[in-house]
């Protein structure tokens, strides 16, 4: 199994910019990019609640668990 990081489609269907969202939750650009890729090792659960207040979502809408690819 891996973690598929889905931000980048809810900040669309939200219609939100990665400059307004990173301002809005206290992270850089480069920081909120990296989460977006899915190039991170973990993300605080702060972090996390904060992204899910902005976007008025559960964490289940940002982080799906897809089989690996072989």
């Amino acid at each position: 199994m891996e973690i598929v990081v889905r931000l980048d489609v809810m900040m669309a269907l939200r219609k939100i910019k990665g400059r307004d969202l990173a301002a809005q939750i206290g992270i850089t650009e480069q920081n909120l990019s990296l989460l977006k890729s899915g190039k991170v090792k973990g993300i605080r659960f702060e972090t996390l609640a904060k992204i899910c207040e902005a976007l008025d979502c559960q964490p289940g809408d940002l982080l799906e668990a897809s089989p690996a690819a072989t």
